[in-house]
């Protein structure tokens, strides 16, 4: 026994320090902090890569509002949502085409889709301001395309009739409730965006760039089943713009500034978040 005694002992001691978990276990052996992006670079205007990219959000968030519009059109078009896929398919329609999205533009522009995580990124710096206001036009215009593809399929009469997809506070909620949903939902939205992605997170776990698109994608689904009662979900500006735009009617434009307004703001709460408490480095003293 007493020899045991000792062997635990020793097992105990040898190695006094143990292995840090978290931000602790980054060194500067296998991460090191890439400099921000510049607030401009002209030379972005030169490159191939820089159209490319935005080409790639524009075609993204085309096929995103054809898919999710065409999906939102098939239920309101029912008598009975139980013969549709319901708000169930619907949020599965809005995840599952972000996280097939995302999987394919992300090695090109990044797969933001998404005024909001674009402009959250712009706030880390890790995207110029150039960049940043190229991908925004490019998806609103994406958008606006892929909705009006599918007011062309459904015809004037039949997509105004359905509500075209638009995104408005539901009745019983105010404006202010569909505010707050917005920003909550968008800082999910957001915050996930910049976990799954954290390239101290790359450096230590080989896997995560391959398995970020899936909760990006989850976390869009999760968000609709939430919102989509309060406001149909936005947490997109440009989702929401190119509905709005094809749409038309006055009481999507009454609402439309808070699908601008709150997405914003939850990218920039989650911006913060991320950068000041999550990726803070960890206070440790240092030997001599």
């Amino acid at each position: 026994m007493e020899g045991k005694e000792e062997d635990v002992k020793l097992g105990a001691n040898k190695f006094s320090e143990r292995q840090p978990i978290g931000t602790s276990a980054q060194t500067d052996k296998d991460y090191k902090e890439p400099p921000p992006a510049p607030l401009f670079e002209p030379g972005e205007l030169k490159s191939w890569s820089f159209y490319r990219a935005g080409i790639a959000e524009f075609m993204a968030t085309f096929l995103f509002l054809y898919i999710t519009v065409l999906t939102v059109m098939g239920v309101s078009k029912s008598n009975t949502k139980c013969s549709t896929v319901g708000i169930q398919g619907i949020a599965w329609a809005f995840g599952g085409m972000i996280f097939a999205l995302v999987y394919c533009t992300a090695g090109i522009s990044g797969g933001h889709i998404n005024p909001a995580v674009t402009f959250g990124l712009l706030l880390a710096r890790k995207l110029s301001l150039t960049r940043a206001i190229f991908y925004m036009v490019m998806q609103c215009l994406g958008a606006i395309c892929g909705a009006g593809v599918v007011k062309g399929f459904e015809g004037s009469k039949n997509y105004e009739m359905l509500g075209g997809g638009a995104n408005v506070v539901a009745h019983g909620y105010t404006k202010g409730d569909g505010l707050g949903a917005e920003i909550v939902g968008t800082f999910v939205l957001v915050y996930t965006v910049f976990s799954a992605t954290d390239a101290k997170r790359n450096a230590r776990d080989s896997h995560v760039p391959i398995l970020a698109p899936l909760p990006i994608g989850f976390a869009v689904f999760l968000v609709h089943l939430a919102t989509i009662p309060i406001t149909g979900t936005g947490i997109n500006p440009a989702r929401s713009l190119g509905a709005a735009i094809i749409f038309n009617k006055d009481h999507a434009w009454d609402d439309h500034w808070i699908f601008w307004v709150g997405p914003f703001i939850g990218a920039a709460l989650a911006a913060v978040y991320h950068q000041i408490v999550i990726r803070a480095i960890p206070f440790k003293s240092t030997r001599a």
